[in-house]
């Protein structure tokens, strides 16, 4: 029986396996409620992170234009995420010198342009990066293509 199995000591009676031969292996209306709220939570609160500049501000801080700004985004070039009212927020770390080689490449292999799949990616612990996450790992000094191969397993 395929059953979702949280192996925490601590998880919570209601996301613990049941053993009930009956019972369903999906999760219940109310638990996926739960999850898509706290999805939505943490995405509103990651806008409003003082990481997060808009896509002017993006544009003074690269030496560009909106325009340029917006294009790259699109081709997975650099983060955006869309923003509640018109245009995008952007995390301002990517343009560090040891951020900004690796976005395009990370992006291809990652088979994405969305700005949350690839926040998602650089902000995520990796177990292959001792816990790490890639944006860590990079603003320590971890060769690029550790990372890429990493994004390139990710997307497999």
């Amino acid at each position: 029986m395929n059953t979702l199995t949280l192996t925490s000591p601590i998880a919570p009676e209601s996301t613990r396996p049941r053993n009930d031969a009956n019972a369903s292996p999906y999760a219940t209306a109310a638990q996926t409620a739960a999850v898509l709220r706290s999805g939505a939570q943490y995405r509103r609160e990651r806008m409003e992170a003082a990481d997060m500049i808009t896509t002017d501000e993006a544009a003074t801080l690269a030496g560009t234009t909106r325009v340029t700004i917006n294009a790259w985004i699109k081709s997975g070039r650099c983060i955006g995420v869309a923003h509640l009212r018109r245009g995008f927020k952007l995390p301002r770390w990517q343009f560090e010198p040891a951020i900004w080689p690796a976005l395009q490449p990370v992006a291809k292999q990652l088979g994405t342009t969305d700005g949350w799949q690839l926040l998602a990616f650089l902000e995520s612990p990796a177990t292959a990066l001792d816990g790490q996450t890639p944006r860590a790992a990079l603003e320590q000094g971890a060769p690029l293509h550790r990372i890429v191969a990493l994004a390139t397993a990710e997307a497999h």
